[in-house]
């Protein structure tokens, strides 16, 4: 018994007369949650005060009591914003920490604030606020990120770049219309970061335990006072379930992804073998041994750290598979995977945008990328279609063959002389060479969501209204 606590009080001022001894050492470590919960101090003491103005009310607790307790937390509030508050890892968790630091500053006024309240939908309720307060910022950091790609397409709606499928160049395209595939994308993101917000927006605060309350409490009041659409319907629902926090891990996912994908398309372009962008300084670094070399650590990481908020999602999910209703202690685990991802997730848009916004790129290099590998091969297959009135895949075999001559002779197909062309379709004219130029190819690509320079200008001036 000599790692069991020898203040029994301690227990008891906890838990109630229930238990005699307090935990073991051991059990204490694994019990307590403070460490990364007190980041919902702010969430658990708002939901606390609207919890106590109900109750005022109601006329479930004086005024006065009330009134102490509303005081009492605005002090709490203030020390732990200061830095002044001390955390005690054996009260468990923030929503202990804070009524026991209550006790201490208004006496037993403080005991009232728990009535028709349990911890098991306290906790839901602050953890519901928090992930909606990050939602919030995820979408402002993302509306940022946003704004940067889309001035980089501006400046660079008609530079060449050559468009890739299998990591194959294929077609012309311009680096604006590149950089706007990532705005569509992050617009996706915030558009399920809105959905999430919406469907999550229901107030748990009054399911007590698992099966609500006796008392006459008015649930739609501390809906109001916490910006809640509509409060929950069930109660066992209410406290035990976390498919809020599911689904923010799942967009947080799908973000990190997109993020990766472009990591992985800076990694690329900034080797030796593409060339295409000169990374700043301020997101690169050096070797400890080559003198010579300028790493894309930044984006490295980035695309690594979506190994952690997918393996984060993971996470939850596997807590949260076998749980029958309705709270368990499991679900105090819910709270690591989501402060976590929220914060490499923070850091890592913005690592991304700031390199988008100090990124310059080799114009001069991804044109003669494109031009050498032959892109142009199906604006000369379309030529002969609109043009010689050739079946497709006619035309598709006959460009085939002039790229097959053109890389015989080690030479791009504009290169290619008229009599050359004409050995392999006598029909072919002057004017066929003309499509072969990449700039003449690039303004053809004028049907909507087409990489054309003037769409990409609009497509920008477009999403500056929707997104920004």
């Amino acid at each position: 018994m000599a790692d069991r606590q020898n203040d029994s009080n301690k227990s008891s001022s906890i838990w109630g007369g229930r238990f005699s001894e307090g935990p073991s050492k051991v059990m204490e470590r694994i019990n307590t949650s403070i460490d990364f919960d007190k980041k919902m101090y702010s969430q658990d003491i708002r939901a606390s005060k609207a919890h106590t103005s109900m109750l005022i009310n109601q006329k479930i607790i004086t005024k006065n009591d009330g009134e102490k307790i509303i005081q009492g937390l605005n002090q709490i509030y203030r020390e732990i914003s200061e830095g002044s508050f001390k955390f005690r890892e054996d009260l468990e968790d923030i929503h202990m920490n804070i009524e026991s630091r209550l006790s201490e500053i208004i006496g037993d006024a403080a005991g009232r604030l728990h009535t028709a309240r349990s911890r098991n939908d306290q906790v839901a309720t602050d953890f519901k606020l928090w992930v909606r307060d990050d939602l919030d910022s995820l979408d402002h950091a993302l509306k940022i990120f946003q704004s940067v790609l889309i001035s980089q397409s501006e400046n660079h709606a008609a530079t060449v770049l050559p468009g890739y499928t299998h990591l194959q160049t294929a077609q012309p395209v311009t680096l604006g219309h590149h950089l706007m595939a990532y705005v569509e994308m992050i617009g996706r993101d915030r558009g399920r970061i809105n959905d999430c917000r919406k469907r999550m927006n229901e107030n748990p605060l009054g399911s007590g335990a698992l099966a609500g309350t006796s008392f006459n409490i008015n649930r739609h009041q501390t809906t109001a006072d916490l910006d809640f659409d509509r409060p929950t319907t069930n109660s066992l629902d209410a406290v035990s379930d976390r498919d809020f926090a599911m689904e923010y891990l799942s967009i947080a996912s799908i973000i990190s992804i997109h993020l990766s994908r472009l990591a992985e398309e800076l990694v690329l372009w900034s080797s030796a073998a593409f060339k295409f962008i000169n990374l700043p300084d301020s997101f690169s670094t050096g070797s400890s041994m080559l003198p010579q070399k300028r790493n894309p650590d930044a984006a490295e990481l980035i695309r690594a750290k979506s190994g952690t908020i997918i393996g984060n999602l993971t996470n939850l999910f596997i807590v949260m598979k076998g749980l029958p209703l309705a709270y368990s202690k499991d679900m105090q685990e819910d709270k690591v995977p989501v402060f976590e991802t929220s914060e490499t997730l923070e850091l890592t848009i913005a690592a991304m945008s700031g390199m988008i916004q100090e990124l310059t790129f080799n114009k001069e290099k991804m044109k003669e990328a494109a031009k050498a590998t032959h892109t142009n091969a199906i604006d000369f297959a379309d030529w002969l279609v609109k043009n010689l009135n050739k079946p497709f895949r006619e035309a598709h075999s006959i460009s085939g063959r002039l790229v097959k001559l053109a890389e015989s002779k080690d030479c791009s197909l504009e290169e290619l002389t008229l009599s050359e062309m004409q050995d392999i379709e006598p029909k072919i004219t002057n004017d066929a060479l003309k499509v072969l130029e990449l700039t003449v190819a690039l303004d053809a690509r004028t049907s909507f969501g087409g990489t054309a320079p003037k769409n990409v200008a609009e497509a920008c001036k477009q999403a500056r209204l929707k997104y920004l």
